[in-house]
């Protein structure tokens, strides 16, 4: 596998080749209504449809597969584990993967974490392990378990196998909408921008790739402005619980490189995104899968020259806590 920063088109084809028997091809949605908000045609990439209802699942299934084929091709035995930390959604996806080929998985999870995350979790046999809601802590658990364990980091975001997985949404996008010449992905740990644009830019140039984070956690868009990696070490708190955490040193050279802007919105913005999608769309998306929605239709964005006029925004997962959402009933919510 290539170096993470030089991570390049031929890795994302090769996860491609190992995961698509295996992982849906999402569908790519439109709303009229959201056209007219937005000014502009816009395509959901409708990645809550995934199996385990994240894009996840795509890097998951590429770091489980690409385990498998090292040790068939040493002649050894399968890992002991695999162990990873997350938010839920790459914990769901490692287990699932994990479990398809009979390896156990120990997922380490912020107690914060939603609880229908966590108990998805442990629905694919995966181990529960629980930490403090920072990345300090997630980082310093999972490397317990691995020492305690014998079994092998999968990180979820800044594991090329992982990259080069998530990147595989890019490839269909591309097939699914030729016309495209924008796409819009929530930022988190920035695995799946980090993919999406390596394809992107190798196959399409003139396509413009935009991260889009909540102010709250703004660590993308601060190291985009320095020209530096530079992590909040304290972010505030967020309804996109997902995309809490830091881009890290492998996905930061990439996103420097190939991702031309970082959008950020405000918590409400976040909030009437996700809550126009539920309601135009009936879709259930997260409000991480919000994000993107809520930086297509800003003021920023409305900015940009009109031939940006097709706009994909990758609606990056479904796993609603549903109890959690106390905000449907706070301030001010009805979608206009």
């Amino acid at each position: 596998m290539a170096e993470p920063h030089r991570l390049e088109l031929r890795d994302v084809r090769a996860a491609e080749r190992r995961v698509r028997e295996r992982l849906h091809r999402t569908p790519l949605l439109t709303c009229t209504a959201l056209d007219r908000l937005a000014g502009r045609r816009l395509l959901f990439k409708c990645e809550l449809f995934q199996k385990t209802g994240s894009f996840k699942i795509r890097g998951a299934l590429n770091a489980v597969r690409s385990l498998v084929e090292g040790s068939g091709r040493a002649g050894g035995e399968l890992p002991r584990a695999v162990v990873t930390h997350s938010s839920g959604n790459h914990g769901q996806a490692l287990a699932c993967a994990a479990q398809a080929e009979g390896i156990p998985a120990y997922i380490v999870v912020p107690h914060t974490a939603p609880h229908c995350k966590q108990a998805a979790i442990r629905a694919y046999g995966a181990t529960l392990v629980l930490c403090e809601p920072s990345d300090e802590s997630r980082a310093e658990t999972a490397a317990r378990v691995v020492r305690e364990t014998g079994g092998v980091m999968v990180h979820p975001n800044q594991e090329p196998a992982v990259i080069a997985g998530q990147g595989t949404i890019a490839l269909e996008v591309l097939e699914q909408a030729p016309e495209v010449n924008a796409v819009v992905v929530p930022v988190g740990g920035g695995g799946m921008v980090a993919g999406i644009a390596v394809a992107i830019k190798a196959l399409r140039p003139d396509v413009k790739v935009f991260a889009a984070e909540p102010c709250n956690a703004d660590d993308c868009y601060q190291s985009k402005l320095r020209g530096e990696l530079t992590p909040s070490l304290d972010p505030r708190e967020t309804i996109a619980d997902a995309v809490r955490t830091n881009i890290g040193p492998n996905t930061w050279p990439i996103i420097r490189d190939l991702v031309d802007d970082v959008l950020t919105v405000s918590e409400e913005e976040i909030k009437r995104a996700t809550r126009l999608v539920w309601e135009r769309m009936k879709l259930l998306i997260e409000p991480t899968a919000g994000v993107g929605v809520a930086a297509a239709l800003s003021e920023r964005f409305q900015a940009f020259p009109r031939d940006l006029e097709h706009v994909c925004i990758v609606l990056c997962g479904g796993n609603v806590d549903l109890s959690s959402l106390t905000w449907l009933t706070e301030g001010p919510g009805t979608a206009e």
